[in-house]
């Protein structure tokens, strides 16, 4: 008997779209449901690279009712039946593969999307997903719960590692840069702060959309949304738009306004060492929620946390900090998050520079006094995710940037600096990538000094 096998064609193209395939010609597979990176099990994707997110997202801070609007376009990097977005909490309403009604499924923070055909390899498409509902943070432990916050009068997207998916589906991993677009509509009198150049904002029926386009390849955590009541000073710097905000409960002439009013100056102190500026706008933000105890580098705007300003008088070295994550951190991106020291051993060490140049201690005094403090125990490199945002990480990555000053010399470890930037800039880079680079042009090998500086168990000599 051979009935229970005859199988018609609407019933095997169905059977074969559920398993996930298209029929074509086996050239199609399921694109990876995570990165592959250990620091953060679960984000990112693979089989594809996102090139741009043009975001437009309405949030209503009387009910927290957020809707959103995501195009995505990418390029598949294999041949793919389905692929998956990070997408954390949110309802979505449909989805679109290049204008065509796509299959979709949520499976916990993931949104599954299977396109009515498969992609092949090497194919651009877009994605489009209508979404919307009440965004709820991602618990971390770390920094504290990261992604979307309501506040009393708007919300704060923040956080590291992982805060994007909360408000849009994105491939949350810094690996996967992409550009973006922004507009955001709020009630009136709110502002709507983003990353990016402003394109300006208008009114109607009593909601006001603010646009922001960011050109450069930016991070998804390195996003950020900021919503409320918030004192906006606009400007230009150097020839590009500098956007600083103070949110409006804080004092107007406080130690957070003076703070920020420095960007600009310390932003070309920073590139005289570091090289050009690498973005098209500068600015930052001061959040008064303290469920931000830190500042974070989101690109061309910074988020500092009130906490950083309680002593009442300025604190410009923590702008220099996340001001030198313009270069290291945002414009040269992790390629996975063990390597973490690439970002903040750099800008710790920029705070060194800065505050020597302010009249504070010198590079000197504050290498010898971390020296002298340091747990050797403690690794620099895959401090493991408890130690991401460690003393490991960032102090005695400073002491490894200077050591390797101090062994080199200054001509040729700022030469290296400049032209690390600039060869890397808009990428991504691993340790191994780093060293690498440092032993070509320093012209012999250095692959011992940064082993002790930055794995070694015991003090290193001191070069």
């Amino acid at each position: 008997m051979t009935r229970g096998w005859r199988w018609s064609a609407v019933a095997l193209a169905v059977a074969l779209l559920a398993a996930g395939c298209t029929g074509d010609d086996g050239r199609f597979r399921p694109g990876a449901a995570d990165a592959g990176d250990p620091y953060v099990p679960g984000a990112g994707n693979g089989g594809y690279d996102v090139d741009h997110y043009a975001l437009k997202v309405r949030y209503d801070p009387a009910d927290d009712r957020l809707t959103g609007q995501a195009t995505i376009t990418a390029t598949a990097t294999t041949g793919l039946s389905r692929f998956h977005l990070d997408l954390a909490g949110l309802t979505v309403d449909r989805v679109r593969v290049d204008g065509a009604p796509a299959t979709q499924r949520r499976d916990g923070n993931e949104l599954v999307v299977t396109p009515a055909r498969g992609l092949p390899a090497g194919k651009r498409f877009t994605v489009e997903v209508a979404y919307g509902g009440v965004p709820r943070s991602l618990p971390s432990g770390e920094l504290g719960d990261g992604g979307f916050h309501a506040t009393p009068d708007g919300a704060i997207a923040l956080g590291q590692p992982e805060s994007a998916s909360t408000w849009y589906p994105v491939n949350d991993h810094p690996s996967d840069k992409a550009t973006y677009d922004l507009e955001v509509t709020v009630p009136d009198g709110l502002a709507a702060l983003s990353n990016g150049v402003p394109k300006g904002r208008d009114s109607r029926a009593g909601w006001t959309t603010w646009r922001w386009a960011e050109g450069a390849p930016m991070a998804s955590y390195l996003t950020t949304l900021v919503i409320g009541n918030y004192r906006v000073s606009t400007g230009t710097h150097a020839g590009k738009p500098l956007v600083t905000a103070v949110a409006a409960g804080l004092p107007a002439d406080g130690p957070e306004a003076a703070s920020v009013a420095r960007t600009g100056e310390i932003a070309d102190f920073l590139a005289g060492r570091f090289g050009p500026y690498p973005f098209d706008a500068y600015g930052g933000i001061v959040v008064a929620d303290g469920r931000i105890r830190y500042a974070l580098e989101t690109q061309t705007r910074p988020v500092y946390g009130p906490g950083f300003f309680r002593g009442g008088r300025p604190n410009p070295t923590v702008v220099a900090h996340e001001l030198a994550h313009q270069w290291f951190g945002d414009s040269v991106s992790l390629a996975r998050w063990g390597d973490i020291w690439l970002n903040e051993g750099f800008a710790t060490y920029a705070e060194w520079l800065w505050d020597e140049h302010d009249g504070g201690p010198t590079v000197a005094r504050a290498f010898a006094e971390r020296y002298a403090a340091t747990d050797w125990t403690r690794p620099t490199v895959d401090p493991g995710r408890a130690g991401m945002f460690g003393d490991a990480v960032y102090q005695r990555g400073a002491l490894a940037v200077h050591a390797l000053r101090r062994a080199v010399g200054d001509e040729t470890f700022f030469r290296i600096l400049r032209g690390w930037l600039a060869e890397r800039r808009n990428g991504t880079a691993t340790t191994a990538d780093f060293v690498g680079y440092v032993e070509r042009v320093a012209g012999r090998p250095l692959r011992p000094l940064f082993d002790a500086w930055l794995a070694g168990a015991t003090a290193p000599a001191l070069p």
